[in-house]
């Protein structure tokens, strides 16, 4: 399951630097605006520990962890819906993504330029929000136009509840609301799937701070995007892209240390790493054995078949049965013997919802 997330914010506010540290790619970071001009991808590895306790129970021959993507997409400005900057070739980027990581600059540093002049985050926020807002109205209105007279004339269905969900878009975006803050029907949600409205994508915002700051946990800057975050009920994760840069560089057992030294209990990076996953709603089960110890991405609500096709399609065409035993019931019984004979070990069907945690072996049959 490839899924993706979409870093962006004004030049100049840590977008580079925090994606450098996150794939440990040699990517050009440099103080003046557009040093991103292609989108960078990057692949990165959700931090579980749960992995690494199967690994120690099954020392297989192979350890898979589940993987995130993480895009850096070049600086936004204002103006960029009209053609500034980078302008469509921007948005035209972030309309590919999942999920957006705004990266917003809440430090004080003379030495590096900011785009706007003086630091004011909420400012940053807007100017951004603004031009994604301007860029799905733009689209809104012209699917309008071009749907309309056809849609009333015709009184086509499907086309009427395209026509009523695009015309609520237009309201909230005329108000200047994004599309994520308002509510649609499953329906609705489906006829306007197509666009790939950018504001209906769901945002964390990554404050970037100074190494003092990011010890303490916040700042008077921090404060306001949090306010600002909890009003439309986004995530802020508060972290010091040129140290999580600087973490990126030691080994497991040296970052570890470190952090210990700093007193963080844990990296800024796995806290935005797994605050994106958990955003899009994404679950993790397990494959566990000899050969291949393997952590596997789902989505909510997802059943049993469905997630066997994540591993192969012909998994999900001859599913039969799901054997399944929980993490946590391994973890605290030691074995999957011992699970066994607790009468742990279940045989699911295929109305079974995938839980997160869960350790599968699949059955299946497929004849041709």
């Amino acid at each position: 399951m490839s899924l993706k997330a979409g870093i962006v914010g004004l030049p100049n506010v840590g977008k580079s630097t925090l994606f450098n540290a996150i794939t440990k790619k040699n990517i050009l970071a440099a103080n003046y605006p557009f040093a991103t001009i292609e989108p960078n991808v990057g692949v990165v590895t959700v931090p579980d520990q749960r992995l690494d306790k199967l690994n120690e129970m099954y020392q297989p021959k192979k350890l898979v962890p589940t993987t995130f993507e993480f895009t850096d997409i070049a600086g936004l400005v204002k103006g960029a819906s009209n053609g500034e900057g980078l302008g469509n070739k921007f948005l035209s980027h972030i309309r590919e993504v999942d999920a957006i990581v705004e990266v917003v600059r809440c430090f004080i540093d003379g030495e590096i330029t900011h785009v706007e002049g003086e630091i004011d985050p909420i400012r940053d926020i807007e100017i951004i929000n603004t031009e994604l807002i301007l860029a799905d109205l733009e689209i809104v209105e012209s699917r309008i136009n071009k749907i309309e007279k056809k849609a009333e004339t015709t009184k086509d269905k499907q086309a009427l509840l395209e026509l009523s969900a695009l015309r609520k878009s237009k309201e909230a975006l005329e108000s200047g609301i994004a599309l994520r803050n308002i509510s649609f029907t499953t329906d609705e949600l489906s006829a306007i799937a197509s666009f790939n409205f950018i504001t209906l994508k769901k945002i964390i915002y990554a404050a970037n701070v100074n190494e003092e700051d990011a010890i303490a946990g916040h700042n008077k800057f921090t404060d306001l995007v949090n306010e600002y975050a909890n009003k439309e009920k986004s995530k802020v994760i508060i972290m010091c892209a040129k140290l999580e840069s600087e973490l990126s560089e030691y080994d497991d057992t040296d970052r570890k240390a470190f952090m210990e030294d700093l007193g963080l209990n844990s990296s800024g990076l796995d806290m935005l790493i797994n605050a994106t996953y958990d955003l899009l709603g994404l679950k993790t089960f397990f494959t566990a054995g000899a050969d291949e110890c393997r952590a596997w991405t789902f989505k909510t609500g997802m059943k049993a078949p469905e997630c066997a096709g994540i591993i192969h399609t012909d998994f999900q065409k001859g599913f039969i049965k799901a054997e399944v035993m929980s993490y946590n019931d391994l973890e605290s019984l030691g074995s999957e013997k011992a699970v066994q004979e607790a009468g742990k070990l279940r045989l699911e069907g295929k109305d079974y919802i995938m839980q997160d945690g869960d350790i599968c072996y699949f059955r299946f049959n497929v004849t041709k």
